[in-house]
């Protein structure tokens, strides 16, 4: 009787070759990592000057995000000051620059016409509390699972859609009710406003546009949208150009900071912004991994994602005790922040303080900006954000990867964002699993016998005689390719065409990557057939992890034998048959 290897219980292997990560570790903010390391006045200076060129960027872009969304520009900037502070100090990037997104637009918007700011507080709050208890769970490594069509699809989408909402400010239209949402409702209300365009607001916004590329290109390293909104702000001015301002719509900013306060909180109301809230929590960690990523790429460093979304989480929900906007990790600004040449996260935090300090020194001066020239800038984020050379490789790559982005986009521009990703990483997800299943094969051989040749010139002639398996004794099938719930069935159909009438069979999985449980029901089915006709079944070059399950689902001794290689099992067959 075969005895069970001892390999084969669980409680002798080990469970993994690496050492299971300490708790601490994974959750220890770049922060400490940085100072635990040393951290000079050289360093100090580096990420001073980095956080200066940031919040240069992110000062415009914070308000015209806020405009945006269709609220008070303060709110962009109260999420870039106690959020982006937030986000540096306690997540997992040593340079992640943490603020409002435009990707966040489209949903802030909506959130702010069905449930009113109150509701996007509370939104954004509940969306701080699930995305910090993803981190704890440790779903940080598979939320950037995302594949890259959808990415690139739900980023263009998210740039037509900012691109459209800016058309009103951009013409200077005057609409004879509240602009839709929705792009299908939004175009024909924005067609029927074009005789009302004012020249005065597309020439600001022709100039500010103008400007940021001019400066891009002539001076890459100048803040060309601080300049431009500087530019137009003053020549609107001087010139007492008929266009809205931040001071004509808004009234201004406040000249200080608010006290943090709890939106107004009940059953009802978190019920009624939950779904909002979860689209924020989804987006938001989707975003600041991925600039997180893209940060790496650049330095060489690596991140913690969970505690990445650990900081996120409590960074919105400061952000919403203040009454800012959502808060995410924003990819341009870390890549500025990284070209600048930070040192850690004392950038970020540098960035939020330098923000801080415009909006208590200088924000009487904001009234004058130009709400065309807002519109401006974000039309030049949403013409970079559109990744155009990314799409079009992708449309060439193949009809899969093609026909994920263009799902994505649409989704994206005519229905909603969330339900593009859930249903292009489903599409991505079916592309890999069919992808996967043409990949697997089953080779069926008999063992190799000793070649009939001729001896030695002159010598006689040795009989040939046939051991067994070379009659077809022993059968052997090799599966190469992933084995799983997509190539099961497949798979199956093969293993049990069992060539002639052999009296053992080998299947061999030294070229499978990974079985999964319906590939343990499939091995089963086989040795029940193969019982049923008198066959003795051998695995081979099955790992540890294959053992486990295969096991666990009841294949063990006596009902099959696991050997290291088929020359093992073929031996041990041959020898079996010999005996027999």
């Amino acid at each position: 009787m075969t005895t069970e290897p001892a390999s084969l219980h669980p409680s002798a292997e080990r469970r993994g070759s690496e050492p299971t990560a300490d708790l601490a570790a994974l959750f220890t903010p770049k922060l400490v990592t940085v100072l635990r390391e040393g951290y000079s006045p050289r360093h100090l200076g580096a990420d001073v000057i980095a956080g200066l060129t940031v919040a240069i960027v992110a000062l415009p872009l914070s308000m015209a995000i806020a405009v945006a969304s269709g609220v008070t520009p303060e709110r962009g900037l109260y999420a870039a000051v106690f959020g982006g502070f937030l986000v540096s100090a306690l997540g997992g990037s040593r340079f992640q620059i943490g603020g409002p997104a435009g990707a966040f637009i489209v949903l802030v918007a909506a959130t702010v016409q069905r449930h009113g700011v109150d509701g996007l507080l509370l939104a954004t709050l509940i969306s701080g509390v699930l995305l910090a208890g993803l981190g704890w769970l440790r779903l940080g490594t598979y939320i950037k699972f995302v594949p890259y069509p959808v990415t690139v699809g739900f980023t263009a989408g998210i740039a037509v859609i900012i691109l459209a909402s800016q058309v009103r400010d951009l013409l200077g239209l005057r609409l004879g009710g509240p602009e839709p949402g929705p792009i299908l409702e939004k175009l024909p209300v924005l067609w029927a406003g074009l005789p009302t365009a004012i020249p005065a607001a597309v020439a600001v916004a022709g100039a500010t546009i103008g400007l940021v590329l001019l400066v891009r290109r002539l001076r890459p390293r100048w803040p060309a949208m601080l300049i431009a909104m500087a530019a137009t702000a003053v020549g609107s001015a001087l010139l007492s150009l008929p266009v809205e301002t931040i001071g004509s719509r808004f009234g201004g900013l406040p000249a200080g900071l608010p006290m943090p306060a709890l939106p107004p909180i009940s059953p009802g109301a978190i019920v009624a912004v939950l779904p909002d809230a979860i689209a924020f929590a989804l987006l938001g960690g989707i975003e600041s991994l991925l600039s997180a990523v893209v940060a790496d790429g650049m330095t060489g460093r690596r991140h913690r994602s969970n505690c990445e979304l650990v900081g996120q989480g409590v960074a919105n929900i400061a952000s919403a005790l203040f009454g800012g906007l959502c808060v995410t990790g924003t990819i341009a600004r870390t890549a500025t922040n990284v070209r600048a040449g930070a040192h850690g996260p004392v950038a970020g935090m540098a960035h939020s303080l330098f923000v801080l300090g415009f909006l208590l020194v200088a924000a009487p001066l904001a009234r004058y900006v130009p709400l065309a020239t807002l519109a401006g800038i974000l039309a030049v984020v949403a013409w970079t954000m559109a990744e155009k050379h990314a799409a079009a490789a992708l449309l060439r790559s193949g009809r899969g990867e093609a026909a994920v982005l263009v799902v994505t986009f649409a989704l994206t521009v005519l229905r909603d964002l969330t339900e593009a990703i859930v249903v292009g990483v489903a599409l991505g997800a079916l592309l890999i699993i069919h992808r996967l299943s043409a990949a697997t094969a089953v080779e069926s051989t008999v063992p190799p016998v000793e070649e009939d040749r001729a001896d030695t010139e002159g010598a006689a002639r040795t009989p040939y005689e046939p051991g067994p398996g070379a009659a077809g004794e022993i059968a052997i099938h090799r599966i190469r390719g992933a084995f799983f719930f997509g190539a099961a069935a497949a798979v199956g159909t093969l293993l049990e065409r069992l060539p002639g009438r052999p009296k053992a069979l080998i299947v061999d999985f030294a070229d499978v990557p990974f079985i999964d449980a319906t590939a343990a029901k499939t091995i089963d089915g086989l040795l029940d057939k193969a019982a049923r006709r008198g066959v003795a079944v051998t695995l081979t070059g099955t790992t540890p992890a294959m053992r486990r399950l295969l096991v666990g689902q009841g294949l063990k001794p006596p009902r099959v034998v696991y050997k290291r290689t088929v020359e093992d099992a073929v031996a041990a067959a041959q020898a079996r048959l010999t005996d027999g």
